[in-house]
Parts: structure tokens; C-alpha cells; sequence
């Protein structure tokens, strides 16, 4: 497309199923004309909704990743109305290296948004995906972990955003996906990040952190394998016969920056709280010890909301404003 030096070797309007690549030029001392190769998968069939499934924004988050392969293998042109679009490491360089930013630019794509199309490589696949494939889409679906720094309760979530109409679709796909922790985000709108750039197109958002702590969760990766299945239901991509069965669906909220914790001072990070706890503001989060200097007493952290822990620091070391937990709370609904 004008504008943007990515092209593809797949034809986004063909029916039938294509395995394929986008084709990122960089050139670099071992390969002049070098290309970076960014795996894509096109299933189609006739007209209907467009789905577009991706993972890998941050590279060392791998549920989604790991989802989105087996979901490209098993899924036929045949078995669908419409067409699905996976991307199951957008992100390449960073899912090649196991980092949360790319290696090549130290860019992080969840912060990159709208792009750039004359910019670092991240931001050219921002632009990419701003520019050409959200637009194409009647739903995106970004899956994230905690990645190596963070531990969290898997969950599926979506973002507020000032447009009702892409709220209400937003939380009917989220209900749809079914997952048993269900989180809506209420924070200001930021249009770095996929989750608005797609809303900022009219485009329903679905995301979720489906484990953390730099492993493969297989509980994350049969949320994230049921989900896409329920969802593809939903849309009408798929026959709702080959639809996982419902279960209970917990919904949650995070609505403001009281509900994280950060590290006050860098050393040691002590947690007092577990994945799941119930805590109030004024409840200890932990301490900050320093070995380096044994005679130092350790700084403590606190809770500043109430509700429940939903993510916790993985690593030990932390340095000052590290995030170090943050909390959830069930949506309280009023009648009358």
C-alpha cells in the first residue's frame, strides 16, 4: 500500500488458506538488500466478518503466540464465513530474542502506535498494522502475558473507550470469549498503545494477560485456544456447533492508577502478597531490602485501593517506580 514499505506475498482478498509473510526491507552489513520476514496466515471464505488475531507485540510473552500457531495449522477455509487474519509474532525481532522490546530498535510496539512509515522497524510494523490491517477488521484480538517481569492471574479484558457503540461490541466479544476472569480497563485513553489505536478506528479491542514470569502457562494457552474458538462463534466465522461450552465469567474492573503499586527504592523486593489476595488500602504490598547496605532498614510499600491482587512482580531486583503489583475489583452493579 502507498505509504508504507511493507508489502506481502499474500492476497488478503483470496479465498482459501494462505501461510505466508510480510516482508519488512532492512539492510544491514550481512544483507544489503535483507528483508525481515514477519509470519501471517490468511483464511478466507466469501463475504463475512473479518477477525484479526495477533501475538508476539511483546516478544516475550508466548500463551498467544503458542494459541495462534496451533489455531493456523488446524483452521480451513472450508469450516468458516469470512475471514480470519493471524499474526502469531508481529513482532518478530522481539519474539526471535525472548524480549519485550525489539532488539534491533529497542521500541516497544504497544507504545509505538500510530507508526511511523519512515521510522525504526517497530515503528513501521505500527504504521502497518495502523494503516492497512486494523482498518480491514470487524474485531482485533491482542493476547499478552506478563511476560518475564510479571506474574498475573490469566484474563481476558477490553478498554473503555469514548465511543458507546465500540464499547457495547467490545463487551459482547468479551462475554463471547468466555473467559472465567473478565477485566474491563478504565484508564485514560492512550493512543500509543494497539488496544486504542484499533478503537480509535471503530474497531472492538480484545486483549488480556494469559500468564507471565517468561514461561508457557498451559492454562493461558487453553484460555486463549477456547476463547478464539468462542469468539469465532460469535462473529458468525464459524458453526455454533463447534463452540466450547459457557462457564461462569467473573467481570472486573481496574478503574484508575490507585489499583498499581510501584517500587519506591531500588534493592530487593519482598512481596506479602499472593496472586488472588484480598487486600485494602493501607495493606502492606511488600518491602524493599539492600543487601548492599545491611544496616539500612527495609523500605515498605501499601496497597492504595482495595480489591484483589491480579499481577505481581516476578523478578527480585527492582529499581524505583517498577511496578510491583496491581489490583482488580468486581464491577458493582446498581438496579433501579
Amino acid at each position: 500500500m502507498a505509504g508504507t514499505k511493507i508489502w506481502t506475498d499474500v492476497d488478503y482478498d483470496r479465498d482459501g488458506k494462505q501461510i505466508g509473510w510480510l516482508h519488512l526491507p532492512h539492510s544491514v552489513t550481512r544483507s544489503a538488500y535483507g528483508m525481515i520476514a514477519i509470519p501471517v496466515g490468511v483464511v478466507r471464505n466469501g463475504a463475512g466478518p473479518t477477525a484479526l488475531f495477533m501475538a508476539g507485540n511483546h516478544g516475550d510473552e508466548y500463551e498467544g503466540q503458542i494459541g495462534l500457531l496451533k489455531l493456523l495449522r488446524t483452521l480451513e477455509a472450508d469450516r468458516i464465513t469470512g475471514r480470519v487474519i493471524i499474526l502469531p509474532a508481529i513482532n518478530l525481532p522481539a519474539a526471535m530474542a525472548g524480549a519485550r522490546v525489539s532488539p534491533i530498535d529497542d521500541v516497544n510496539l504497544n507504545r509505538a502506535f500510530p507508526g511511523d512509515p519512515a521510522g525504526t522497524v517497530t515503528r513501521q510494523i505500527a504504521y502497518y498494522l495502523d494503516s492497512e490491517l486494523f482498518p480491514k477488521a470487524d474485531i482485533v484480538v491482542d493476547l499478552h502475558s506478563g511476560g518475564s517481569s510479571l506474574d498475573y492471574l490469566p484474563f481476558a479484558s477490553v478498554h473503555e473507550s469514548p465511543d458507546a457503540e465500540v464499547n457495547r461490541k467490545g463487551l459482547a466479544a468479551l462475554h463471547a470469549f468466555g473467559a472465567p476472569l473478565s477485566l474491563v480497563w478504565q484508564t485514560v485513553p492512550d493512543y500509543s498503545y494497539a488496544s486504542h489505536a484499533c478503537m480509535r478506528h471503530g474497531t472492538p479491542y480484545i486483549g488480556g494477560e494469559y500468564g507471565g514470569c517468561g514461561r508457557v502457562s498451559r492454562q493461558g494457552v487453553a484460555l486463549v485456544e477456547r476463547g478464539l474458538a468462542r469468539l469465532l462463534v460469535h462473529l458468525g466465522i464459524t458453526d455454533p456447533a463447534s463452540a466450547p461450552p459457557d462457564e461462569p465469567v467473573r467481570m472486573v474492573e481496574f478503574p484508575n492508577r490507585d489499583f498499581f503499586v510501584y517500587a519506591p527504592s531500588a534493592g530487593l523486593f519482598e512481596p506479602a502478597r499472593e496472586l488472588g489476595d484480598i487486600v485494602r488500602a493501607g495493606d502492606l504490598c511488600g518491602h524493599v531490602h539492600f543487601v548492599d547496605d545491611p544496616a539500612r532498614p527495609p523500605v515498605p510499600s501499601y496497597f492504595q485501593a482495595d480489591g484483589f491482587v491480579v499481577c505481581k512482580r516476578h523478578f527480585g531486583r527492582v529499581e524505583r517506580g517498577d511496578c510491583i503489583a496491581h489490583l482488580a475489583r468486581d464491577v458493582v452493579t446498581t438496579s433501579g
